[in-house]
C-alpha cells in the first residue's frame, strides 16, 4: 500500500520554515491530524512556538461538538495556548477583518468528504473572499477525497440555487481535494486571493480512504466512517425530506427510513441498476433524537460492496422516488429554514434543481433522469483540469 502523507505531514515535516515570522491563524477542528495522530495547532506551535495567534471552526465547531443544521457554535478560547478561537458558523460565517488582523497568513486543513453539500467547502470559499480583501494570504494543506478524485457524479448546481450548501456549479460527487477546490474558487470567482497549496504525497485520484493508509477521524459529529462518506452523496438527500437520515443512530446516512415506510413495497419499486454495487438491508430503528425520535423507523441501512461500481446519487434517487410513490400521503418534503435560506425548499438546495425534485416527484423514468447528467459530468471532468494537483 502506497503511503499517503498529508499537506499537515509536510508541515511538519519542513514546509513550517517558511513559515518562520509571519502570525498564523489555522482553519481546523477534530480531524486536522498528522499521521501520529497530533492535531494541526499542536504540531504548528511546537515548530513555531508563539506564532499561532488565532483558530478557527468550521460547522459543528472546531472540536466538532455541534450537530447538523444551524446549530451554531461560539467564540471561544484555547486555554493551552492562550488564543482565541473564532467560530466561522455563528452569526457570520465568514472571518471578519477584526478576526485576520490578528495574523499574516491563514492555514486552512480541513478534511472534506467529496460531496458538493458539505459545508466546509463554502466555509474554505468565504475565507479565501475575507483574506483577499485584508491582504492576508492563505495556504491549504491538502487531505485526501475519501471518496475518491476519479469519478464525479449528478447534476451540476443551478446557478439560482448556490448557497451555503452549494458554492459553486459542481456536480453533487464532485472528486477534487479541498486544495483543487480552493484553486478552483479562486480562479472562477477572481478573488485574487494570495493562494498557495501544500499538496500531498502519495495520493492518487483512484484512491479511497481504505486505500490511504490514513486513520479516519471522523470530520463532523454525523460523519463516523468511510462507509457514511461513500454514500454520502446520495443520502444526504433525505435531509430535504420527513424521512430520518439517521440522525440520532450509530450509522447516520448508512441507515434511512421513518414509521410509515413499507420496506417491501418500497424496495419493489426500485430498479435493480439503481442497487449495483450496494446491497439494502430492511432494518428497523429508533432514533434517539432529531426526525421520528424516540419512535420506530422502519427502513434500510446500505451497504457498499462495490466503491467503483455504487453510484451513490443515482441510488438515493430511485430511493426517493420509490418512497414518493409508495407512500404519496405520508412523504413530505421539509420546509426551509435550511443552512440560513429562509425561503427556498431545502431539497431543492441539495439537488441543485428545482426541475430535478419536479422530475422525481412526478415519476419521470429515473434511467432518463440520469441521462440527463452524464454530459454534463464529462464536461466537468475535462473543465477541472486546470485545477487538478494530482494525476
Amino acid at each position: 500500500m502506497t503511503k499517503v502523507y498529508t499537506g499537515l505531514d509536510l508541515l511538519r515535516d519542513g514546509y513550517w520554515k517558511q513559515l518562520k515570522g509571519l502570525r498564523l491563524g489555522l482553519l481546523s477542528n477534530q480531524a486536522s491530524l498528522d499521521n501520529k495522530m497530533t492535531p494541526a495547532s499542536k504540531v504548528i506551535s511546537e515548530q513555531l512556538p508563539g506564532n499561532l495567534k488565532a483558530i478557527f471552526g468550521p460547522q459543528h465547531g472546531h472540536e466538532g461538538e455541534d450537530q447538523d443544521n444551524m446549530v451554531e457554535t461560539d467564540h471561544s478560547r484555547k486555554y493551552d495556548l492562550n488564543i482565541p478561537v473564532f467560530s466561522l458558523y455563528k452569526d457570520s460565517r465568514a472571518p471578519s477583518f477584526d478576526m485576520l488582523d490578528l495574523i499574516d497568513l491563514l492555514i486552512i486543513d480541513l478534511q472534506d468528504v467529496g460531496t458538493r453539500v458539505y459545508t466546509f467547502i463554502t466555509t474554505m470559499l468565504y475565507c479565501l473572499r475575507a483574506a483577499a480583501k485584508s491582504g492576508k494570504k492563505v495556504l491549504i494543506l491538502d487531505r485526501p477525497n475519501p471518496i475518491g478524485g476519479a469519478i464525479v457524479e449528478g447534476n451540476l448546481l443551478e446557478p439560482e440555487l448556490y448557497s451555503f450548501v452549494g458554492p459553486y456549479r459542481l456536480p453533487m460527487r464532485h472528486g477534487m481535494t479541498m486544495a483543487e477546490l480552493g484553486l478552483m474558487f479562486n480562479s472562477v470567482y477572481k478573488i485574487g486571493c494570495d493562494l498557495e497549496a501544500v499538496k500531498m504525497q502519495g495520493w492518487r485520484r483512484n484512491m479511497i480512504w481504505p486505500d490511504t493508509g490514513l486513520r479516519w477521524v471522523m470530520p463532523s459529529p454525523n460523519m463516523p466512517h468511510p462507509d457514511t462518506a461513500q454514500v454520502y452523496p446520495g443520502q444526504i438527500l433525505w435531509e430535504g425530506t420527513n424521512l430520518s437520515e439517521g440522525r440520532g443512530t450509530c450509522r447516520p446516512f448508512e441507515m434511512f427510513g421513518a414509521p410509515y415506510i413499507n420496506t417491501k413495497r418500497v424496495q419493489q419499486n426500485i430498479p435493480p441498476e439503481a442497487l449495483s454495487g450496494c446491497l439494502l438491508q430492511e432494518i428497523l430503528f429508533r432514533p434517539t433524537f432529531h426526525k421520528w425520535a424516540g419512535k420506530p423507523c422502519r427502513g434500510f441501512m446500505i451497504h457498499v460492496l462495490d466503491s467503483m461500481t455504487y453510484q451513490p446519487y443515482f441510488t438515493s434517487i430511485a430511493l426517493l422516488q420509490a418512497v414518493i410513490k409508495e407512500h404519496p400521503d405520508r412523504f413530505l418534503w421539509k420546509d426551509p429554514p435550511y443552512e440560513y435560506e429562509y425561503k427556498k425548499m431545502p431539497i431543492d438546495m441539495i439537488l441543485g434543481s428545482s426541475d430535478l425534485r419536479k422530475n422525481i416527484e412526478t415519476g419521470k423514468e429515473i434511467l432518463e433522469i440520469k441521462k440527463e447528467w452524464l454530459s454534463a459530468n464529462q464536461n466537468f471532468l475535462e473543465w477541472r483540469k486546470p485545477y487538478l494537483l494530482y494525476n
